[in-house]
C-alpha cells in the first residue's frame, strides 16, 4: 500500500535545451538528459505517491523545462523555479506578469553553492528578491553544502523574519565522518529557533561517503537530531533524484527514508513528514 508521500525534491534536465554549467566535464551517469518519464516506473515502485521538481540551474529556461512538465504529469504537484534575484524589479515583473499566474509556481532556488561568495543571499539586491517573495507567500530552498551557508541563512532569517526557508540536504550533515554533531549541529540548532525555516531530509546517501552500502543505521542519528530540533512539524523528505542515483536506486533511498522515520515516529508524526509538512511549506491545498 503506498503511503501519502510527497517527494519534494525531483529534478530533471534536458542537455539539448537548457545550459547546466555545474554539469561542464562532468564525467559521472549524472551528465545526460534526465527526464520525468524515466523516473515514473521507480516512483510507481516506490511509497511515493505525488513529486515536487526543483531547480537545478540558474537560468529560467530549466524553470520553463518544469513547467512544461508538470503540466503533463499528475504526479507533480509543483515546481520550486529560478527567478534572477539579482535583479529585484526583474523579479518583481516576473511574478506579477508569469509565475503568479500559474498554479504549479511552489517555490524558488538558487544555486548558491556555486556561488564563490557563501554570503551570496546577503547582497542587497539579493535580500530586496527575497523580500519580495516573503511579501508573496513564496518560500526559498537554500541549498548550501557548508557551514558559511548555514550561518549566511541564518542572517537572511534575521533580515527577514517573515521568509520561509528550508534547508535542502539538510545542509550536508555529517553523516561520513560520524560527527555527532559538531559545528554543523550547533549550528543547526541556532536556525531551528526561526519558526519559519524548515529540514528538508534528502541527499544522505550521497553524503554518505559511501554510495554503494550506506545503510538506514548510518543516516538515522543525523535524521533523529534534525526531528529533535526542529520537531516533527518542520520537517519534510526528498529523494534527490537523479542525484541520488549515484548511492543507489530510488526505491532504495525511500526504503531507507521510511525505515528510519517510521522507528523514530509514530503514525501521526510521519504523516506529517511525509506530506503535511511540505503540502503547508510550498501552498500545495
Amino acid at each position: 500500500m503506498k503511503k501519502m508521500i510527497i517527494d519534494t525534491h525531483i529534478h530533471i534536465w534536458n542537455l539539448e535545451k537548457v545550459r547546466y554549467e555545474w554539469l561542464d566535464g562532468d564525467t559521472s551517469i549524472l551528465n545526460r538528459t534526465y527526464m520525468f518519464e524515466e523516473l515514473l516506473p521507480e516512483m510507481d515502485a516506490s511509497p511515493v505517491a505525488s513529486g515536487i521538481l526543483v531547480q537545478a540551474a540558474n537560468n529560467l529556461e530549466d524553470t520553463d523545462l518544469m513547467l512544461n512538465t508538470v503540466r503533463r504529469h499528475q504526479e507533480i504537484t509543483g515546481i520550486v523555479g529560478w527567478l534572477p534575484l539579482m535583479k529585484p524589479d526583474k523579479v518583481h515583473t516576473l511574478l506579477k506578469e508569469r509565475f503568479l499566474q500559474t498554479p504549479y509556481f511552489k517555490g524558488v532556488r538558487h544555486l548558491i553553492h556555486n556561488e564563490s561568495d557563501t554570503k551570496w543571499l546577503l547582497q542587497s539586491e539579493v535580500i530586496e528578491s527575497l523580500s519580495i517573495l516573503a511579501s508573496n507567500n513564496i518560500p526559498f530552498d537554500v541549498v548550501g553544502i557548508n557551514d558559511d551557508h548555514l550561518r549566511t541563512a541564518i542572517a537572511v532569517g534575521e533580515k527577514l523574519p517573515s521568509l520561509r526557508m528550508v534547508l535542502d540536504h539538510l545542509n550536508q550533515p555529517p553523516v561520513k565522518s560520524g560527527e555527532r554533531f559538531g559545528t554543523w549541529g550547533a549550528l543547526m540548532k541556532e536556525i531551528a529557533t526561526n519558526a519559519n525555516v524548515y529540514a528538508k531530509i534528502s541527499g544522505l546517501g550521497t553524503a554518505s561517503g559511501n554510495p554503494a552500502g550506506w545503510t538506514a543505521a548510518d543516516i538515522s542519528p543525523c535524521i533523529a537530531y534534525v526531528l529533535d530540533v526542529f520537531g516533527t512539524d518542520r520537517c519534510f523528505c526528498g529523494g534527490d533524484w537523479p542525484v541520488s542515483t549515484l548511492a543507489g536506486s530510488y526505491t532504495k533511498h525511500w526504503e531507507k527514508y521510511t525505515q528510519v522515520i517510521d522507528a523514530l515516529l509514530n503514525s501521526e508524526e510521519a504523516e506529517n513528514l511525509y506530506y503535511n509538512n511540505a503540502s503547508r511549506f510550498y501552498n500545495l491545498n
